[in-house]
């Protein structure tokens, strides 16, 4: 990510998380001087999880209370607000879920064989793959739900409409023959 030159530059990039998710990062901003680079972490509803003045190079790792949008922002300012911020490169790794987790400090802790941990990280694997299409199924019904009550919204308005042109036109029809009987055009 590149941050351009000003005397104060914000890049940020967001990201959709499941709830219960352990999310971790990596970063690193080129070292510049007269440069001040501040990392920030934030929530849909502005709650901060994680934040970094003077950030050059570190870690983040926290896990999510519900499904939200999360912005990563990296802000760069000169000193005093003198000139322009110089171009600064921004290395940022993010992992979340099954490709969060450290198995090689999950075997050291429990003692773990290489097969055993190969087995732990395919059952967390598949764990994460039905959890997917679990959510993907609840909004699936969500859409359906969403789709059939637009459907019944448009037949009843279709049928209201439908119900005023004939009503109009039924008028119409009567008017305009008590009109011509009246200028006597018809009997």
């Amino acid at each position: 990510m590149q941050l351009f030159p000003s005397s104060y530059s914000r890049k940020c990039l967001r990201e959709e998380v499941h709830k219960d998710v352990l999310v971790t990062g990596e970063y690193e901003v080129s070292e510049q001087p007269n440069a001040k680079t501040n990392l920030k972490i934030t929530d849909s509803s502005g709650h901060t999880l994680y934040s970094k003045e003077d950030a050059s190079k570190g870690k983040f790792a926290f896990t999510t209370e519900d499904y939200d949008m999360f912005e990563v922002c990296f802000e760069s300012k000169s000193p005093f607000g003198t000139g322009k911020v110089p171009d600064l490169l921004v290395n940022l790794d993010m992992k979340h879920g099954v490709e969060a987790k450290n198995y090689e400090e999950i075997a050291k802790v429990e003692k773990l064989k290489p097969l055993e941990v190969e087995l732990r990280r395919l059952e967390d694997l598949s764990e994460s793959i039905v959890n997917d299409f679990a959510y993907m199924k609840k909004r699936e019904e969500e859409m359906r739900d969403t789709n059939e009550s637009t459907n019944t919204r448009v037949l009843y308005f279709s049928i209201f409409s439908m119900c005023c042109l004939i009503g109009l036109a039924t008028w119409q029809v009567f008017y305009l023959r008590r009109f011509f009987k009246a200028k006597k055009l018809i009997e």
